[in-house]
């Protein structure tokens, strides 16, 4: 992708049927869902890993709101070669485009879609083109912050075994935390996504440009960052994993600890990626499938 200013998205630190006015979320559900369960990739180790209490540095301070810029982070960007130009259009039942910064006929049409209960459970919808936007952005960058995620965070950690030998290595049980939202992402119907993606393009685009990317498309960066997920990796076995202690400026009583790749070049990669990873080679495979689809949808002329 081309060189351009810093955006105010990399400033940050950089949802089985469809109702008929909400199924555009798909374009953010397969890129985020592949995601939803992984957030609690940070934390304290479990007690069986823990090392014993020494005077650590405490985690940065909480990370400030969407409108706060927060230090910049080192950016892996995806290369976009093809331009991905796309038109809005009316939905199947003749409802026009939504209006660009229409952030309430967003939020409007996910209650609608998943109902009241699901959507205060599921959606953060607060400023929702801004985090969908956001986060389609940040998924090819080193970091995706959850603040900026357009879905809430789920419980639970990730499952982690110990060797023999002494290392460290995903549990295989890891994989079932995502199978009811692989099974969720993977029953969307891509086809009649797309054409409720459309209407609501003018909302993701003008969020997109206030991002930082004034007169680039969100389009162009949507399928570049699937074409980069679906470059991600499919190491066969368990993997490998390091505990690193987080850095901060205050000292707590215990230390705070995170879990890395023990393999540099995947702990290299960009976060969306590593999210991939960490759901296991099967979901990966099932994830990527959709993504091919989704992409076939978003680059039709």
């Amino acid at each position: 992708m081309e060189a351009r200013s810093e955006p105010i998205s990399r400033q940050h630190h950089r949802k089985e049927g469809l109702g008929t006015t909400g199924r555009w979320a798909l374009v953010a559900v397969v890129l985020l869902g592949a995601g939803y369960a992984g957030w609690h990739y940070w934390g304290r180790a479990p007690a069986a890993l823990e090392t014993p209490p020494v005077a650590a540095p405490a985690p940065a301070a909480p990370a400030p709101t969407i409108t706060e810029p927060a230090p910049a982070a080192p950016a892996a960007e995806p290369a976009a070669d093809t331009s991905h130009p796309l038109e809005p259009a009316a939905d199947a039942q003749g409802r026009p485009p939504l209006a660009g910064g229409d952030g309430d006929g967003l939020a409007q049409a996910v209650t609608e879609w998943l109902g009241r209960e699901r959507t205060l459970r599921f959606v953060a919808t607060d400023a929702l083109a801004r985090r969908i936007a956001a986060t389609v952005d940040n998924l090819a960058r080193s970091q995706a912050a959850s603040r900026l995620w357009p879905l809430h965070p789920v419980g639970g950690r990730m499952a982690v075994t110990q060797t023999d030998d002494g290392r460290m290595e995903i549990a295989p049980a890891n994989a079932a935390r995502y199978e009811a939202v692989v099974r969720f992402v993977v029953g969307l119907d891509v086809e009649q996504a797309g054409v409720l993606y459309r209407r609501v393009y003018p909302v993701l685009q003008q969020a997109y440009e206030e991002l930082g990317y004034p007169g680039q498309r969100f389009n162009d960066r949507l399928v570049a960052v699937i074409d980069h997920l679906l470059q991600t990796p499919e190491p066969p076995g368990p993997l490998a994993l390091k505990l690193v202690q987080v850095q901060g400026q205050l000292a707590p009583q215990q230390p705070w600890l995170r879990y890395e790749f023990a393999d540099a070049d995947l702990q290299s990669l960009s976060a969306g990626q590593k999210i991939l990873l960490r759901m296991g080679v099967e979901h990966t495979q099932r994830i990527k499938a959709q993504l091919r689809a989704l992409r076939a949808q978003i680059t039709r002329r």
